[in-house]
């Protein structure tokens, strides 16, 4: 069974970006556009990493991030925070959350594989034979 992937991002570009990078790889990409939004499909999904935005609206990613640890079938679903921000406060605050990595936006797509692939493993997509 692939794995899946949750992303929670407000944009669309970056969650487009994400899609485009994950494709050759043999798992499932679950999309949601806020932390209200991402929290229920992980609750229903059960995803085996979730990609996390720190702003977005509705609900932001540090109540995210701490309502999935109150979670007792999520708490120890592995996280990485994609985000422009990297104030200190908010890297102490998803770092005593929890948080399994942290990825400064804009992010390059071979840095953010390479971490995703520390985490779970994701095999390749056999080719579509012509």
């Amino acid at each position: 069974m692939p794995a899946k992937i949750l992303t929670v991002d407000d944009s669309l570009t970056v969650r487009l970006v994400l899609a485009k990078a994950f494709q050759p790889y043999d798992c499932e990409l679950i999309q949601a556009c806020n932390g209200e939004e991402g929290l229920t499909l992980a609750t229903r999904e059960k995803p085996d990493l979730i990609l996390l935005d720190l702003s977005m609206p509705v609900m932001d990613g540090i109540e995210t991030l701490a309502a999935l640890r109150a979670d007792a079938n999520l708490k120890s679903t592995p996280v990485i925070m994609l985000t422009a921000e990297s104030d200190r406060t908010s890297v102490f605050h998803v770092t005593k959350l929890g948080v399994s990595d942290y990825i400064l936006k804009p992010f390059r797509e071979d840095i953010l594989l390479q971490r995703v692939l520390k985490i779970i493993p994701l095999p390749k997509r056999e080719p579509i034979a012509r």
